[in-house]
C-alpha cells in the first residue's frame, strides 16, 4: 500500500511504468432486498438491487464489494433478501473466485461483505474506521468479518493501491464508507457504493456543490465536503451499490487531463 500525496502515479509496484493492458469494470447482479416502510422516508417499502464490480487490471482482478450475507434471521425477516451467486455472477465474466487477488468493500454492512469468506488470504481493503466500527458489534454480521483466513489492508484516507486505482474516503451512510476511483483508457470511473443511495441523490448534491463553488449568494444546499475531491478526479460516470441508474456529469463538469497519456496502463492523475 502506498498514499499519493500529489504528482502523477504511474508505476507497477516496482519502480517501472505500467504499459498496456485494458482496465474494464463489470457490474455483477447479486440480488435485490426489499426495504421497509419505515426506512424509506415515503410510507412504502422499496425493492432495491445488490451489486458488485469487478475491475479487470492489468495487476490483476479486484471485487469490489461482495453481495448479501447469510447468518442473521432477524435481518433476513426484516429485509427479505433475494440472493444471486456470487460463483456464478463471476462466472458469467469468465472468471472464478479463485482468479480475485483483492476485494474492497465500500463498507461492512452485511449486504456488502456477504461473499468475503469465499476469499480467504486475499487481501480485504476497508477503511480502518470502518473495521474498527464492525468489530465494535451490533453493525453487521459479526462471522462475514473475522472468517476463518480474513486479511485486512486497513487504510487511512485516500490511498492508491494499484496504479489508477484509488480508494476515497465518501463517509455518510457510514463514517468509514469509501468509493473506488478507476482510470481507464478515455476516461475513469468511480464505483461509489452507498455513498448515496440513488444516483438522482448524487445529482442533487453535485449540483449543490456547483451552486456553491460559483459563488451564488446563501442561503445554499448542503452537500458532503468530499465531493469536491471527487469533482477534482472527474469520473465519467459513478456507478451504485443500489441503483441500476448511473450518474454522468454534465460536459462542462468534465475536467480531462491535459496529457491523454495519464489514462494509459492505468496511469493515475491526482
Amino acid at each position: 500500500m502506498s498514499e499519493a500525496a500529489g504528482g502523477t502515479r504511474c508505476e507497477n509496484g516496482h519502480g517501472a511504468p505500467v504499459v498496456g493492458g485494458a482496465v474494464r469494470v463489470h457490474r455483477l447482479d447479486l440480488g435485490y432486498f426489499v426495504r421497509p416502510a419505515v426506512e424509506t422516508g415515503t410510507g412504502r417499502p422499496r425493492a432495491e438491487p445488490v451489486f458488485a464490480h469487478l475491475v479487470r487490471h492489468p495487476r490483476g482482478l479486484l471485487l469490489f464489494d461482495s453481495g448479501i450475507g447469510t447468518g442473521d434471521a432477524e435481518a433476513d425477516a426484516h429485509y427479505r433478501p433475494h440472493r444471486r451467486s456470487l460463483r456464478a455472477a463471476l462466472a458469467a465474466v469468465d472468471v472464478a473466485v479463485e482468479d480475485v487477488a483483492m476485494v474492497v468493500n465500500c463498507h461492512l454492512h452485511f449486504d456488502h461483505l456477504g461473499g468475503n469468506p469465499l476469499f480467504p488470504g486475499v487481501p480485504i481493503v476497508v477503511q480502518r474506521t470502518e473495521l474498527a466500527t464492525a468489530r465494535a458489534g451490533d453493525y453487521t454480521i459479526d462471522a462475514l468479518v473475522d472468517f476463518p483466513g480474513a486479511v485486512y489492508e486497513e487504510v487511512d484516507g485516500e490511498v492508491e493501491f494499484w496504479p489508477g486505482l484509488r480508494v476515497v474516503p465518501t463517509p455518510g451512510h457510514t463514517p468509514g464508507h469509501q468509493s473506488l476511483w478507476v482510470a481507464r483508457p478515455g476516461g475513469s470511473v468511480l464505483l461509489a457504493g452507498q455513498a448515496y443511495d440513488f444516483a438522482s441523490e448524487y445529482a442533487s448534491a453535485e449540483l449543490a456543490r456547483r451552486v456553491v463553488a460559483e459563488g451564488l449568494e446563501p442561503p445554499l444546499p448542503p452537500y458532503r465536503p468530499w465531493l469536491d475531491r471527487i469533482a477534482r478526479l472527474a469520473p465519467l460516470t459513478v456507478h451504485f451499490a443500489h441503483d441500476a441508474a448511473q450518474y454522468v456529469p454534465p460536459p462542462d463538469a468534465v475536467r480531462f487531463a491535459h496529457d491523454t497519456a495519464v489514462y494509459q496502463g492505468g496511469c493515475t492523475p491526482v
